[in-house]
């Protein structure tokens, strides 16, 4: 399944405005420290390197006048109230330095929405790649990495979902929607095994 041929990582929104050192929701940000995420994603991101597979970084940003962008559900709405969060080209949207991006990298960013494949590049990114499979890393469990996912599955690719290198708030509800939900979309793994897969 992670043959480094045609198997991509997949980071979502690991970035300063969203659980580095400029994030805005602590809650998220306290998870993913606690959980030692973006060690585990990184770690992820170095072994695939090293074997071969892509790294792609799927971002989330806004230009300044948020043209283009909706604020049709309340997590949107929230994040319109604050106009410099998130903006292009700002220290927020800038990945976080645990990830140690690289030359090879992709960056797939999105202007709108909460998932990273619709009215994005990143369908045509992978298959243009010969990606068939996908380990997901980031956040958050409740709307980005469950979207991404769900979307994935829908577009034919496979996942390895890595559970100690995603998170979602609180803890007890991201704990049930891996095992309930994204257990049966997606192959659960560990940053272990990804990594011994790799090596």
């Amino acid at each position: 399944m992670l043959d480094p041929a045609h198997t991509a990582v997949l980071t979502m929104e690991l970035q300063r405005g969203v659980v580095g050192d400029r994030a805005k929701i602590a809650p998220l940000a306290d998870e993913v420290a606690s959980g030692g995420v973006l060690a585990n994603a990184a770690r992820v991101c170095a072994a695939a390197r090293a074997a071969g597979a892509r790294v792609v970084h799927c971002t989330a940003q806004f230009r300044p006048d948020r043209a283009g962008s909706s604020d049709n559900s309340p997590m949107l709405r929230n994040i319109a109230k604050s106009p410099d969060q998130m903006i292009e080209g700002t220290a927020d949207v800038e990945l976080v330095p645990e990830l140690d991006v690289q030359p090879s990298d992709i960056v797939s960013p999105r202007h709108h929405g909460l998932t990273p494949f619709p009215g994005t590049e990143l369908d045509q990114i992978l298959r243009n790649l010969g990606v068939r499979t996908i380990v997901a890393t980031g956040v958050s469990v409740n709307v980005g990495i469950l979207g991404m996912v769900l979307i994935a599955g829908d577009l034919g690719y496979r996942t390895a979902l890595v559970t100690d290198a995603v998170a979602g708030v609180p803890k007890d509800y991201s704990d049930a929607v891996i095992e309930n939900t994204l257990r049966i979309l997606a192959t659960c793994v560990t940053t272990d095994q990804v990594v011994d897969a790799w090596s």
